[in-house]
C-alpha cells in the first residue's frame, strides 16, 4: 500500500523547478501525479517562461509525470476561478500538497499559502531559504541542462540569450545579479540531463524584444524591457 501523501507540482519549465522536482522525485517522500503549468491562452505558452506548450508536454514525457495545463486570459481576469476548480479537481485525486521551486521571494510564498491553505492544500517548498550560491551551485553539479530564453534587457543583454548555465555563465554575471536569477533577470528552459530520460530537441528561431509595464508597491508603474528567445520544436 503506498503511504505517500499525493502531490502536485508547480513546473515553470526552467532551471530551479527542474531542480526542485528532482530533489523531491530523489527523496521520495511524495507521489507526484501531475505537473501543472499555467498557460496564456491566446499565445499558448506559459504564462512566465513563454514556453510552447508542445516542449512543455514533451518536458513531462521525458520526466514521465503527465502535464496537466490552465490556461488563463491575459489580463488573469479568470485566474482565480479556474484555479480553485483545478485545486478541487485535484484533491478529489487525494491531492494534500502542492511544490513549487520558490527560493527567497517571501511575497510569493506568502500569497501561494494564503491561496491554497484554506482549501486544505500544503504548499511545500524543498529549495527555500537557501542561498542562490547554493541552490546554483547544486544545479550546476545537478546534470540537468538549462539555456537561458529570457532575460531583464538592462541587467543581461541579448547575448546571454541561448547560453546554458554552468560556471562559465554565472561567472560572468554581474555583481548585481542574483546567480538564479531569483530577481527576475533571467528565466531558462531544462531540456536535458538528470530527471529527464531522454533529451528535447528544440530551436531558438529568433529574438524579441518585448516590454512590460509593472505596477511597483509604491503605486507606480514602470516598464520593464526584456529579451525573449522565441523558441521552437
Amino acid at each position: 500500500m503506498n503511504s505517500k501523501n499525493k502531490a502536485v507540482f508547480n513546473w515553470s519549465g526552467g532551471k530551479d523547478s527542474a531542480l526542485a522536482l528532482q530533489k523531491i522525485l530523489q527523496e521520495n517522500e511524495f507521489e507526484v501525479i501531475a505537473l501543472l503549468t499555467t498557460i496564456n491562452e491566446e499565445t499558448h505558452t506559459s504564462s512566465i517562461h513563454s514556453i510552447p506548450l508542445e516542449l512543455l508536454r514533451r518536458q513531462a514525457e521525458s520526466i514521465g509525470i503527465p502535464l496537466c495545463t490552465v490556461f488563463f486570459a491575459r489580463d488573469l481576469s479568470n485566474y482565480d476561478s479556474k484555479m480553485l476548480k483545478t485545486v478541487e479537481n485535484f484533491k478529489k485525486q487525494g491531492v494534500t500538497h502542492f511544490i513549487f521551486g520558490d527560493i527567497f521571494l517571501a511575497d510569493v510564498k506568502t500569497c501561494r499559502e494564503s491561496k491554497l491553505n484554506p482549501l486544505g492544500i500544503e504548499v511545500v517548498e524543498p529549495l527555500w531559504n537557501r542561498s542562490s550560491a547554493s541552490i546554483i551551485a547544486e544545479f550546476i553539479n545537478s546534470g540537468i541542462k538549462s539555456k537561458i530564453i529570457v532575460t531583464q534587457s538592462d541587467k543581461l543583454d541579448i547575448t546571454f540569450i541561448g547560453k546554458d548555465i554552468n560556471q562559465h555563465t554565472v561567472d560572468s554575471f554581474c555583481n548585481d545579479i542574483d546567480p538564479c536569477g531569483e530577481n527576475g533577470e533571467y528565466h531558462t528552459f531544462s531540456y536535458s540531463g538528470g530527471l529527464f530520460k531522454k533529451e528535447i530537441d528544440f530551436l531558438i528561431s529568433k529574438i524579441d524584444k518585448v516590454s512590460y509595464d509593472i505596477k511597483l508597491d509604491n503605486g507606480q508603474t514602470k516598464t520593464f524591457e526584456y529579451w525573449q528567445a522565441v523558441i521552437t520544436t
